[in-house]
Parts: structure tokens; C-alpha cells; sequence
């Protein structure tokens, strides 16, 4: 079985979560992975990584693996000649989910830069999108629920991550959100190495934004929350 969810161990503080996107990095993707390194209590992963490469790092390790899809369409698995997503991660785009303590939101793919491709959103998709978003999260603030801990998308919003070209711009919507909700943490993918962006930056809002690409590991200060780790995989 992909992903032993079973076994999930309990969160601590502060969490140690790996990043991915964008690239199958080969220290992740290797036969001895995860040894020598401390125990994981969280993936992020923030778009255009194989399914194939998902799912080997759910089979690697206890811990849950939320990711977003990018705009390259390679999340998606063929089987029988049927599509299917990837075994044992959880899929965030369009969510709000409650995974090891934290309070995820997730918004995949990129704000449109062609005419055709999978992947890519208009101004309005974005808004009515983030809409049900602000929706999902009002119902949650009427249950008294925690707040926003992260927010995991595949694109930059504007700032100092944004792209130079077209095809890499900042998404205004995801910019929005986090003057709206504050979350601590804001994960993207989509901006590789030869843009020569740095790692991570903190936004006038005190958000700290990290780009995924390749391979990270992080911590996360964060508060107990009584909320299973289980709470996404049941919805």
C-alpha cells in the first residue's frame, strides 16, 4: 500500500518539512532516501513533479505528502490507458485541509500565458477559485477552527519571486490571499534556479515565502492543534 498513513507519528514543534517542486532531485529520488536525515514530519510539494516521483516519496516515508499540481500536466498517472492521480499524497489545489497540525490551503497551476495547456488560469479562474477558498475558510472561522498556517501554491505572487517573463509573472490573487489571511508560511514552485531568485524572503505582511525548487528542508514553529492528521484523507 502507498503512503502508511497508519503509522503517521505525532506532530512536534517545532515541524521539519521537506519542499519540493519543479525538479526530481537526485538526493530525494534514490534507493537509500531517507537515511542519515531527521525524521520528516511534513511534505510540501508545489507542482511539475511526475506522479511517479509522488508517489516514491510517499512510499519513503511515514509522514503525509500534500502537493499541488504545476502547469506541465506530469502529476497525473497512466493506467490501463486511464488517468489517475498519484497514490498516496493528498491533492490540495482548490482546499483547505488539516495535515500534521497545520492548516493548509492549496492553489495549483499558473495564471495563463497561451492559448492552449493544461495548467493555467485566467484572472476570473483565479478569482472565483480563491472565492471558494475565502468560502471554505469563513465556515471553518464560524466552527471556531484554526487559522491559515500555510499557504502551498505552484506560482509566485508578485514581489520579489516574481518571474521576468510572461510565463513566470507573480499571481496577483495569491498576493491578496495573503494580505487577507496572514499565513505563516507561503510555498511556490515555478521559478527555477536560472531566474536567480533567492530561497525565501519575508513579505511586508511578515509572510515568510520560500521557493521550492529541487529540494529543501525547513522548520516550522508552529501550536498543537487537536485536529487529526487524518482529518484530509477522510474528506
Amino acid at each position: 500500500m502507498i503512503g502508511p498513513f497508519s503509522t503517521i507519528h505525532t506532530p512536534k514543534n517545532p515541524l521539519r518539512i521537506m519542499l519540493i517542486a519543479d525538479y526530481e532531485h537526485p538526493f530525494v529520488y534514490r534507493t537509500s532516501f531517507p537515511q542519515n536525515i531527521p525524521e520528516i514530519d511534513l511534505v510540501l510539494a508545489a507542482g511539475d513533479l511526475a506522479g511517479s516521483y509522488l508517489e516514491f516519496v510517499a512510499t519513503k516515508l511515514t509522514c503525509p505528502v500534500v502537493y499541488v499540481h504545476g502547469n506541465h500536466n506530469n502529476e497525473m498517472l497512466i493506467e490501463n490507458g486511464i488517468p489517475r492521480e498519484p497514490g498516496g499524497v493528498i491533492n490540495a489545489h482548490g482546499r483547505i485541509l488539516d495535515v500534521a497540525g497545520l492548516t493548509i490551503a492549496g492553489w495549483g497551476g499558473v495564471p495563463k500565458y497561451r492559448e492552449k495547456g493544461d495548467g493555467q488560469y485566467t484572472p476570473m479562474e483565479a478569482w472565483t477559485g480563491f472565492r471558494r477558498l475565502d468560502a471554505q475558510l469563513t465556515v471553518r472561522r464560524l466552527k471556531k477552527k484554526r487559522p491559515v498556517d500555510i499557504l502551498l501554491t505552484h506560482a509566485p505572487p508578485l514581489g520579489p519571486h516574481a518571474g521576468q517573463d510572461f510565463a513566470h509573472r507573480g499571481c496577483p490573487e495569491i498576493s491578496r490571499f495573503m494580505e487577507r489571511y496572514h499565513p505563516k508560511l507561503v510555498v511556490h514552485g515555478h521559478i527555477h534556479e536560472y531566474e536567480g531568485k533567492k530561497h525565501e524572503y519575508i513579505s511586508p505582511e511578515g509572510i515568510r515565502v520560500i521557493n521550492a525548487y529541487g529540494y529543501r528542508m525547513i522548520e516550522l514553529e508552529t501550536t498543537t492543534s487537536s485536529e487529526s492528521v487524518n482529518t484530509a484523507l477522510a474528506q
